[in-house]
């Protein structure tokens, strides 16, 4: 309590400030008794000390020795029976009591001293009790937003009508975890600022353009990561109640929070191992693979590019565990700023890189483009934030999930083609080198719509007719139409593929002496083994 509260005792009537009123805002959390002349020895920060002045009566002098060590001691004031063994307080120990702000309080003759501390710890206890049930009873109601399923972002609501002031929870890079107060740009106003380590909360600091107060109080989002909880505007440090209430919900989003990341973490985990169970080639089946996919929202049908990213340099950490901690900061950090973005993308860690699969639609003029632009942004936040530098390994477009798995082979091979120009914090796309490369990038329908309509007659004779044309057919184009030489690969007779030809020749209803057919004929065949594989 303070010490102008002790006036309104109701058992405490006639005590009244003689001097020192300035100082009338003191915290008083104990009180003491003066039965010795050493007494300033054993008195704490923020005690009243109650005295008859009964070893002061003949030397009042010492009177301003005492409220001198007093204020020294920063104790909350001095309470005095004046009219018992001190007729008046002298001169001297007024101004000096006004001088250091120590309130100097005349005591009621008809209580015994013994009666003022017990009436005064009371009522200090009453009100700490009070306070204490208003703790409780706040923590209990934070709690119980949380376990209906409500959110943090209504228990911020609550909070923020509580303390009648504006409320946001920000990560450690001063960015908005819950929904963005309005009309305030977070990157511009905490552009520059730190919090050192060591610092003691709540952090009470003014923004230089808008010259708003904000206080900063820590909560936990993980085990090592730490956010803040912002309350715009100055809270006054006696303001006791609203510190409290505020201490209860940074405690209550704190359990929030870790609990939201461990799902988080556990939901991750999942994926991840999905995801390399499927680069490595582990599961049964096509039909499997698609199956399991979807089950994390990565749809067969949709197109993607994948981009595999690594922090540039050897990280060179004292220990492998600080290394892989180090990793896991970074790909983490990159994993939270991908919300942001307007189309999805997914996120997965394989050892030392991360790989990101953005979703690619069909309006999409150029996707590519879009790509390289979001990684560009993703590398000025991480060195930005963090300090380090990445550099990005980016596919072709792939046409389906599946070929997300060529995709991350792309990616890999295009960061590596980067490092060994020794560059750092570099895109780099990956080239086409084949033809088999090329037909990849073409939808799964057109490729099956050009092979129907090239080889479609094919199919009407017999499988293994089919099979040995098709063969026939194919040797023969990749020997340059030499009957000799194909007959030589196929171990038949030069006359048996001089019939096979005239046969193919009769079902496709075209001569395979013109350029254009034998191209379309060979890109065909090639569509083909890409399909079949």
């Amino acid at each position: 309590m303070k010490v102008y509260e002790l006036l309104t005792i109701p058992h405490l009537e006639g005590m009244q400030i003689i001097a020192g009123e300035s100082g009338k805002e003191n915290e008083v959390e104990s009180v003491n008794m003066m039965d010795a002349p050493d007494i300033i020895q054993f008195l704490n920060q923020n005690e009243f000390l109650i005295t008859t002045a009964y070893h002061l009566k003949d030397h009042p002098h010492l009177l301003s020795e005492l409220v001198k060590a007093m204020s020294e001691q920063c104790c909350a004031g001095l309470g005095i029976k004046t009219k018992r063994f001190l007729d008046k307080i002298p001169d001297e120990v007024i101004s000096l009591a006004n001088e250091l702000s120590l309130p100097i309080i005349e005591l009621p003759l008809d209580l015994s001293l013994g009666q003022i501390v017990n009436l005064t710890f009371h009522t200090i206890l009453d009100k700490r009790a009070a306070e204490l049930k208003l703790v409780l009873e706040t923590h209990k109601q934070f709690t119980n937003i949380i376990m209906q399923g409500k959110g943090v972002q209504s228990l911020l609501q609550d909070l923020s009508q509580m303390i009648k002031r504006p409320v946001q929870l920000i990560d450690q890079h001063f960015k908005p975890i819950s929904q963005p107060i309005m009309n305030m740009d977070f990157s511009s106003l905490f552009d520059g600022i730190s919090i050192p380590a060591a610092s003691s909360f709540p952090i009470t600091f003014s923004f230089l353009s808008t010259k708003q107060n904000c206080t900063l109080f820590p909560v936990n989002i993980s085990e090592k990561k730490n956010g803040f909880l912002m309350i715009i505007g100055e809270i006054e440090r006696n303001d006791q109640l609203t510190l409290l209430t505020i201490e209860q919900a940074a405690n209550v989003i704190s359990f929030a929070l870790m609990k939201e990341n461990a799902l988080k973490q556990h939901d991750r985990s999942i994926r991840n191992d999905f995801f390399l169970h499927f680069l490595n080639g582990t599961f049964a089946s096509q039909e499997e693979i698609i199956g399991r996919a979807e089950e994390f929202s990565l749809h067969h049908k949709q197109m993607y590019i994948c981009a595999v990213g690594k922090i540039d340099g050897n990280l060179l950490h004292p220990t492998y565990t600080q290394r892989h901690e180090k990793e896991d900061d970074v790909f983490d950090f990159i994993e939270g700023k991908l919300s942001a973005y307007t189309q999805k993308i997914h996120f997965f860690k394989k050892a030392d890189s991360c790989i990101l699969l953005f979703e690619v639609q069909d309006h999409d003029h150029s996707p590519i483009v879009y790509v390289e632009t979001c990684l560009i942004q993703l590398q000025e936040k991480v060195s930005k934030y963090l300090g380090n530098t990445i550099s990005f390994g980016v596919s072709t477009l792939c046409q389906n999930f599946l070929h997300t798995k060529d995709g991350y082979t792309e990616a890999a091979d295009a960061l590596s083609q980067g490092k060994l120009s020794k560059k750092t914090e570099y895109i780099q796309t990956y080239h086409t080198k084949d033809i088999m490369e090329l037909l990849r990038q073409i939808p799964l329908e057109d490729l099956k719509n050009f092979y129907s309509f090239t080889l479609n007659g094919f199919s009407a004779t017999k499988i293994e007719e089919e099979q040995s044309l098709l063969e026939t057919l194919s040797v023969f184009l990749e020997t340059h139409c030499q009957i000799s030489e194909t007959a030589k690969r196929l171990f038949v007779h030069r006359n048996t593929v001089v019939y096979r030809i005239e046969k193919c020749e009769e079902i496709l209803g075209k001569s395979l002496k013109d350029s254009e057919t034998t191209l379309q004929i060979r890109l065909a065949l090639r569509i083909k083994s890409l399909l079949e594989s």
